[in-house]
This record gives structure tokens, C-alpha cells and sequence, in this order.
């Protein structure tokens, strides 16, 4: 999971945990709350509600998951807690988040989930140990962390999350309705985007390539067209990979393998170190290899997070 009060960046999850399956089975069973997102949902918490009465903390379901996590995350952050009653960080954990939501009076919402109750939520964001606190954009996860953390660490990852997704979300009006977004201005980036909604990530590859051809050095299409591949890769990667690089620490396709599961798993700061060992042990077309990889890897995030700054530093280190 991800290093304890450092958010993976906002980039790096978008399409990689694929929610569409448990958006369409909630859509089938909660189809009334879905509805009306802004209203106050069985299990919310009243005491914690906006000036206009949109809950702040709300508990999610399966059946609740699309209108109040997905939905909502197109208007909001939303802040998802993925708890055990039975995990003693959690009881930790909880109580602050629960605070800092109602601090926030609707500038985040924070969903809290029982695995317990919901496996199936924590299968889909891949849940390995509990707690685990996802962040969702516009339908989207774009950090995470897990385990117990201090107050200040929270408060400073909240300020980090909510200056880098804040102008993609419309926010809420006083009625507790969604305010109108701005149009998109880019209408190559809205055909790239939509290939890699339709799992066409051929054509979403070819998009960037020719925003690249206008524009080299456009760091957004640079980002989008690594991402293009990176999903193009995931699709028919081989789960064995981990185990088979943990076996042989020779093979280097079963490294690079590895080093994808792990950005899928939202675990981005192993993937970099393990690419990095990789330079650090090989040469040749071995080398170059990895160091290829972790480069694409990296430039689907923010280039100003911690963790990938100190990847570069490393990576720099290791071929010098």
C-alpha cells in the first residue's frame, strides 16, 4: 500500500481499478437513490450535513456504492473508508476522518464502508490490508493510503488532494446540487479520453500520438499516451508475474510484469523501487528495458509528487 501520509498521485489511478461492474450491479438494486444523489441517504449521518442537508459522513453498501460514492465523486472528493470492526487502527482511524468531515461542512464527503458487509467493494479496489482510505474524482480513484494515521497527517493530505482535483469538480450549490462544470476546451483530449473509456486503447493511443505530432511536448498527451499502453499491457498480463519474478529475479519480463500489478495493486513507490533495483543489477538491453518502463511509469504522474521525485533521484543514483 501506499507509504503512510504520502497520496499516490492524482493521475495515476484513472481507469486502472475498473469500478464499471459494481457501478452497473448497484445501478440495478439501488435505482431510487441513485435518483437523487444530494439527498440524505439511509445511514448517514444527520448531525454531519451541509447547510443545504447533504451529509458529509455517510455508511456505503453495494447497493448504495454508484449514487453515493460514484455519482457523488463527479460534484465532490469523496474520501472512502474502508474499515473492519474488528481492525483495531481502524478505531483510530475513524474518529479522525469523521472529524475532519465534519470540519470540511461538505468540501469532501467522507463514505465509510464495512469490508465485512462488502467484500466485494474492497476485491474491487484491492484491498490488502485495513484500513484502506481511497480518494475518488470524477468517478475515478486518485490516492490512497492505508494503516492508522496521525491528524496532521491527514489534514495535509486532504489539502494536498483537494488542491490537485478542486478545480475538476463543480462543487456544491446552496440546494446541495451539482454547479454547472466548464465545458471541455480540448476536443483531442475528449476523443483520446473516450477510447480509453470504450477499452479502445489502440485508438486512445493513436489520439495522443497525434497531439504529440502537433505538440512534442504536451505533458498531458505524454501522460495519457504511457497510460494507453499501460492499460493495453494490464489487460493480458500474467498474475503469476510477482511470484515468478520473486523465483527468478533474472527475468526481467516477469519484473516488468510485476512492476504493472503493483501500479494496479496502488502501490506505486514499490513498482518505481523494483524497476530501479532492475537498472541497478542489469545492463545492456536488460537495463534499458527497465529503465524504459519506469520512465513511462512515472510520467503518468504527477511529476511534483514526493514519491516521484525520489524515484527520479534513485533512478538517477543507479545508472550513475
Amino acid at each position: 500500500m501506499t507509504r503512510p501520509g504520502r497520496p499516490t498521485p492524482a493521475t495515476s489511478f484513472a481507469g486502472a481499478v475498473d469500478l464499471s461492474a459494481l457501478k452497473e450491479r448497484a445501478a440495478r438494486r439501488s435505482a431510487p437513490q441513485a435518483s437523487n444523489p444530494a439527498a440524505a441517504p439511509p445511514g448517514a449521518d444527520s448531525s454531519a450535513s451541509t447547510a443545504s442537508g447533504v451529509p458529509v459522513i455517510v455508511d456505503v453498501t453495494e447497493a448504495t456504492f454508484e449514487a453515493e460514492v460514484v455519482e457523488r465523486s463527479n460534484q465532490v472528493l469523496v474520501v472512502v473508508d474502508l474499515w473492519a470492526p474488528w481492525a483495531e487502527p481502524c478505531k483510530q482511524l475513524s474518529p479522525v476522518l469523521e472529524k475532519l468531515a465534519r470540519e470540511g461542512r461538505g468540501s469532501w464527503i467522507l463514505a465509510k464502508i464495512d469490508v465485512e458487509e462488502n467484500p466485494r467493494i474492497a476485491q474491487v479496489f484491492g484491498v490488502e490490508s485495513i484500513p484502506t482510505v481511497v480518494a475518488i474524482a470524477n468517478g475515478q480513484p486518485v490516492h490512497a493510503f492505508a494503516g492508522a494515521q496521525s491528524e496532521d497527517q491527514i489534514r495535509n493530505w486532504l489539502a494536498e488532494l483537494q488542491k490537485a482535483v478542486g478545480d475538476r469538480l463543480p462543487g456544491l450549490s446552496a440546494e446541495g446540487e451539482a454547479e454547472p462544470a466548464q465545458p471541455p476546451t480540448d476536443p483531442r483530449f475528449e476523443a483520446a479520453e473516450e477510447a480509453l473509456n470504450e477499452g479502445d486503447f489502440d485508438k486512445a493511443e493513436a489520439e495522443y500520438q497525434r497531439i504529440l505530432g502537433e505538440e512534442p511536448r504536451n505533458a498531458e498527451a505524454k501522460s495519457g499516451l504511457n497510460h494507453a499502453r499501460f492499460l493495453a499491457r494490464v489487460r493480458s498480463i500474467d498474475p503469476e508475474a510477482p511470484r515468478k519474478a520473486e523465483a527468478d529475479p533474472t527475468d526481467i519480463e516477469a519484473q516488468l510484469a510485476a512492476a504493472d500489478l503493483e501500479i494496479i495493486s496502488q502501490q506505486p513507490g514499490k513498482a518505481f523501487q523494483r524497476l530501479i533495483e532492475v537498472v541497478r543489477a542489469t545492463s545492456g538491453e536488460d537495463r534499458a528495458a527497465a529503465r524504459e518502463r519506469l520512465l513511462s511509469l512515472l510520467e503518468m504522474f504527477d511529476p511534483a509528487d514526493p514519491t516521484v521525485l525520489a524515484a527520479r533521484r534513485d533512478l538517477a543514483a543507479a545508472l550513475f
